[in-house]
């Protein structure tokens, strides 16, 4: 059986960027794209235990400069 999901991350607190509080959720993940938020019943060619961390999308830009 094929996966409808590459990656399910599951039951992790999900921040979205937009400010809302996080809630608790499954990622589904396709190639390189979110494809799926929210109960995700399928399975996941891979999958990721996310209860007690938090999930984001590649919204943070953790670049920075410490020698200024």
């Amino acid at each position: 059986m094929v996966s409808t999901y590459d990656l399910v991350i599951r039951g992790g607190t999900v921040y979205d960027g937009t400010g809302a509080p996080g809630a608790r959720a499954d990622v589904g993940v396709r190639g390189d794209r979110i494809t799926g938020v929210g109960t995700i019943a399928e399975r996941g060619g891979a999958e990721l235990d996310a209860a007690g961390l938090a999930v984001s999308p590649g919204f943070i830009d953790v670049h920075s400069h410490d020698d200024l």
